[in-house]
């Protein structure tokens, strides 16, 4: 067990993401039969995606959290608990005792429904097991049991998969990647905007293309990427008393970001067609043409403007959000930039830019009452594994709690509460429903 969890914390903390998935993608295009001069080329321009992308959302989250922060500052509002974002979130998570016994359960649940047939993703996204940790942790402290914990995790790993299967046709149209998808947890918020965006597709307004490329045509230089980022940066500047000079920076910090975010994401498709084409042609000769997708990390969506533009408009929603809601506890903060429904928003409505925008607006109570609600577990798995010091009379949370209401339905379903047992159940219903309904679309862009 200590050998194991010596050789995950070396890929995880020594390695990273930017050097482990591309050596990963090199064995597996080397398995594929590509000659080893065109794997490791694939390979390192992918490690080279990853990192630009990352020093791009770094800069971005830097840039625009920082000016979302302060104004949270500027309310003068005071809450209780405190927002660590993600990153607090994953650091605690890989904490937990048993956090290295998700490892193999992930690699091995994946192996097992592509060996069957009923998944076509094989995830190489090792780093997001800390989500399926998580689940573990939350669950298995309103339970009472641990056992609980990793059930629900398992249940997890496959609804991600199967996410993956459903949203690689999309994956392919929003970035021009063949045979990739993103099997991320943060994407399964789309089960329960689903039926939401079915009655807006039934509204004149939000039924027309409206993203980027189709904004650009309906107000010209105003919808270009720069213009775009100028005008929504230089507004949150004001809005955050940066003053007029201040503002103006920030103007062209958020279009320099929204102007290379689509240049970087590039390396991306450089990097993984020719994989993808070797995995086409190996599975073609060998299991009569049968189609995997790679599942990777949400950063190669970023080169979606859309996804920046509906995040960044919403901050403000948040923060009224929170001040305005009673029973919240929870100040956005380090979270203030709410990936949590972006992602999934953006596979849903096809980079529809309106329907982002409102799912985000509808979807924000749900996020601040999930982080409120699970803020004593939080700082209870912190100050357990001493991953963070939480005074006394302070919570430690999330504002942009990712996926609050599988998470909450799981903790009370597995608790035993009928109602819960219920409503998830109706969440696997909503999820199915979806599935289905994407495969139908999946298979009009496949005949485009």
């Amino acid at each position: 067990m200590e050998t194991l969890q010596s050789i995950i914390s070396f890929i995880l903390n020594d390695l990273g993401a930017a050097v482990f998935v591309p050596l990963l993608m090199l064995i597996i295009g080397l398995s594929m039969k590509m000659k080893f001069s065109e794997a490791f080329s694939s390979s390192l321009t992918l490690g080279i995606a990853f990192t630009g992308m990352s020093i791009l959302i770094n800069y971005m989250m830097t840039s625009m959290g920082d000016a979302a922060q302060k104004l949270a500052q500027n309310t003068g509002l005071s809450l209780p608990a405190v927002d660590g974002g993600w990153p607090g979130m994953a650091s605690i998570s890989w904490a937990w005792p048993y956090a290295f016994l998700m490892f193999p359960l992930t690699i091995g649940i994946n192996i097992l429904l592509l060996m069957f047939n009923k998944t076509k993703t094989l995830n190489v996204d090792m780093w997001n097991v800390w989500n399926k940790i998580f689940t573990a942790v939350m669950v298995s402290y309103i339970t009472g049991n641990v056992l609980w914990g990793f059930v629900a995790a398992s249940i997890q790993i496959i609804l991600e998969l199967k996410a993956g299967d459903m949203w690689g046709p999309e994956v392919e149209k929003l970035t021009g990647i063949p045979g990739v998808t993103v099997p991320h947890f943060v994407t399964l918020i789309a089960t329960i905007l689903f039926p939401i965006d079915e009655l807006l597709k039934k509204i004149p307004f939000f039924n027309k293309p409206l993203d980027a490329d189709s904004l650009k045509e309906k107000i010209g230089i105003f919808g270009e990427n720069s213009v775009m980022g100028a005008i929504i940066g230089f507004l949150l500047g004001l809005a955050a008393g940066y003053g007029f000079s201040g503002a103006l920076q920030l103007a062209i910090q958020a279009a320099t970001a929204l102007t290379l975010f689509p240049m970087v994401s590039k390396l991306f498709s450089q990097a993984l067609s020719p994989i993808s084409e070797a995995i086409s042609d190996f599975m073609k000769n060998k299991f009569s043409g049968k189609e995997v997708y790679i599942g990777l990390d949400w950063p190669i969506l970023a080169g979606r403007n859309e996804l920046w533009v509906a995040v960044i408009i919403t901050i403000p929603v948040l923060l009224i959000m929170a001040i305005i809601l009673p029973g919240n506890t929870v100040l956005p903060f380090a979270g203030i930039i709410n990936l949590s429904f972006v992602i999934g928003a953006l596979l849903l409505t096809d980079a529809n830019l309106g329907r982002m925008i409102f799912h985000g607006v509808i979807s924000a109570p749900m996020f601040l009452y999930g982080a409120t609600y699970f803020a004593p577990y939080i700082t209870r798995l912190a100050n357990e594994t001493g991953a963070a010091t939480v005074n006394e009379g302070k919570l430690l949370s999330w504002s942009t709690f990712e996926g609050p209401d599988i998470r909450l339905l799981f903790s009370t379903a597995f608790s035993g509460n009928i109602i819960g047992i219920v409503l998830l159940a109706a969440w696997m219903g909503l999820f199915y429903w979806m599935y289905h309904s994407k495969k139908k679309y999946n298979a009009t862009i496949e005949n485009d």
